[in-house]
């Protein structure tokens, strides 16, 4: 039986800039062969113009923009454009390969909320469950309200419990350790909780920490999705991990994407570089232990950013959303719950905001469950349209629609993300799209 969601308000939001990973999943079975085959451009894209969006993502490499990228279209199930440019790898120069892995941290987010509407269907949990259903350790929630004149945090009970729905929508009221300088992240930060060891223990964390706001009442960005890896695994008695691969990775063919990289294949993986904040350059390769994703240097398994992915492999998990939940015979979710995930929660009227200011790019996009929402008919990407992207820069949209999805792979972490090349990509690929708008 389909189950209705509610509307929330929305307010200020953070990107995810944690450079954290976890641990590995399971083997599994030989993956399933997809049908995404390189076409030429259909009747429906201006070949010039196809050609004008791949010379544009291969520029942002010889402006040193980035180091090296990689970019797909696809329509209908068919690539219309693969476009790869560039390095992985700094100290041998090795190209960006059509195999090559790539950390994709926020854009695990939709990954776990597929995971965990999973099991909503199979009537494991409600969204408008109260998350203490779950975790007894959110009993006793309280709401920073502010310092009094000693510079005392004011501390009030939470009103009600936050609920299933409101981790899946960013507004349960949870903090991140994003906004240094705030109380609630300045408590993240020093109880470290992106290095807890396992879920449980973070969960113990978070609940030691109070909300930034009453559940309910404001939309920002947060613990949430790693939240929901948490209740996966209190509801399927698997890890994160296990529960990913016999549920998603293996049904969909999606065979190099996990929670580190296995040292066989580390040839593969890019490099990450760093961003100077101020001037935007770039500096070399980022080698400390927490972005190497090996199975000695990651913590727990996170939901909201802890995953490695190919093109292919992420190809296969858009494919199957732009599909209505399923690829190639193989069902995923109902078409009525993507239809759900992708649609708008919070109320008439709020968009999605960047560090307390109005981000223009962003203008017109609501949230749904672990997805934003494009709301506006003049936003980059077509009403109705869903998306996210990730701490080092990857993004990626679907179009239902038009029955197309695009997706971005750089490797730059640190400092303002680039938002141009996602504003770009989106302008260039409907200036192609002749039949679009």
């Amino acid at each position: 039986m389909m189950r209705t969601i509610g509307t929330f308000t929305a307010a200020g939001a953070a990107l995810l800039l944690a450079a954290c990973a976890s641990a590995a999943p399971p083997a599994a079975s030989a993956p399933q062969p997809l049908s995404l085959v390189v076409t030429s451009p259909k009747a429906a894209f201006n070949p010039d113009a196809v050609g004008a969006l791949e010379a544009r993502m291969a520029a942002y490499v010889d402006e040193g923009r980035v180091k090296g990228i990689a970019t797909r279209l696809v329509r209908e199930g068919e690539i219309i454009s693969d476009t790869r440019a560039g390095i992985r790898r700094e100290t041998d120069g090795a190209p960006v390969t059509e195999d090559t892995i790539f950390r994709i941290y926020s854009m695990s987010k939709p990954v776990t909320g597929v995971a965990l509407l999973q099991l909503w269907e199979e009537d494991a949990f409600e969204l408008d469950d109260p998350i203490t259903k779950y975790f007894p350790e959110f009993e006793s929630l309280q709401v920073f309200t502010g310092l009094d004149e000693a510079g005392v945090p004011v501390l009030v009970p939470a009103t009600r419990p936050p609920t299933v729905q409101e981790l899946m929508s960013h507004t349960a009221g949870f903090g991140y350790g994003l906004a240094p300088g705030n109380f609630v992240d300045d408590q993240f930060r020093a109880a470290e909780v992106l290095r807890a060891p396992d879920l449980d223990d973070l969960v113990r964390r978070v609940a030691a920490i109070p909300l930034k706001f009453q559940p309910g009442t404001t939309w920002e960005y947060s613990i949430g999705v790693d939240l929901q890896g948490a209740l996966i695994e209190r509801l399927s008695g698997q890890t994160l991990g296990e529960f990913f691969r016999a549920r998603l990775f293996a049904p969909l063919g999606m065979d190099s994407t996990g929670f580190h990289v296995p040292q066989a294949e580390y040839d593969r993986f890019s490099d990450v570089w760093g961003r100077d904040p101020e001037t935007g350059a770039l500096g070399g390769a980022m080698t400390q232990p927490p972005f190497l994703f090996r199975a000695d240097t990651i913590t727990f398994e996170g939901g909201g950013h802890g995953l490695v992915s190919t093109m292919d492999d992420y190809a296969r998990f858009a494919g199957m959303l732009a599909n209505d939940g399923e690829l190639d015979g193989v069902r995923i979710l109902k078409p009525e719950t993507v239809a759900m995930m992708s649609t708008n929660v919070l109320a008439d009227g709020q968009y999605i905001w960047h560090n307390g200011t109005s981000n223009d790019n962003r203008v017109g996009v609501g949230f749904g469950l672990d997805v934003g929402v494009i709301l506006a008919d003049d936003a980059a990407q077509p009403k109705g349209s869903f998306m996210w992207g990730g701490a080092a820069g990857t993004w990626f949209w679907v179009d239902p629609a038009n029955d197309l999805y695009f997706i971005g792979m750089i490797q730059v972490f640190g400092g303002a993300l680039d938002q141009t090349m996602r504003t770009d990509s989106a302008a260039l690929v409907y200036d192609a799209f002749e039949e679009v708008r």
